[in-house]
């Protein structure tokens, strides 16, 4: 009768008079659950990416760049990611240049989301896809240099050489 399994209510079940009083508790019993289930819901809303809880100005940008399809528009983010990377060259810190580029980048990932599927299955969609990973790389060493001249100003001028090559391949997209 020792080494009975007592049956809980809260913690599934819990071994009495070991040398380690053991509990064997499953995520679905206790709070552990309510925090699982919030954690997963935040984690994907924050992993799509049409949408701008933190970064409303992009929502702004989207709008100025809406074009008649969705490649349009990110043509015309494009345009406007060439002029911002442009005028952030010799800034310091995070100043107003380098907010434009990082939410028409934010927008640019939101314009992602309007192409259509027969445009998805393309090889052009599949270049610009990884050349936005690689703009996603380039940004995150803008980033970290943001304070340090020449670390921006190197990272700015491979982002700008990776935003002409997006173009590139947004035009053979559109055909």
């Amino acid at each position: 009768m020792q080494n009975e399994k007592w049956k809980t209510r809260k913690a599934g079940y819990v071994m009495k008079n070991s040398k380690y009083q053991m509990q064997r508790t499953t995520v679905w019993n206790g709070p552990q659950f309510g925090l699982l289930n919030v954690s997963l819901v935040i984690a994907l809303f924050l992993s799509s990416g049409c949408s701008y809880l933190f970064y409303p100005r992009a929502e702004e940008f989207l709008e100025k760049a809406k074009g008649a399809t969705g490649v349009e528009t990110m043509l015309n983010l494009a345009a406007m990611l060439e002029a911002s990377a442009k005028a952030a060259r010799g800034g310091q810190g995070y100043d107003a240049p380098l907010n434009d580029l990082h939410n028409q980048f934010h927008a640019l990932k939101g314009a992602f989301c309007q192409v259509t599927k027969e445009q998805a299955s393309t090889p052009a969609y599949t270049k610009a896809v990884v050349i936005n990973k690689e703009m996603w790389a380039i940004f995150k060493q803008l980033w970290k240099h943001r304070s340090d001249q020449p670390g921006r100003d190197v990272a700015l001028d491979l982002f700008a050489k990776r935003v002409q090559e997006l173009r590139e391949a947004l035009q053979a997209l559109k055909g």
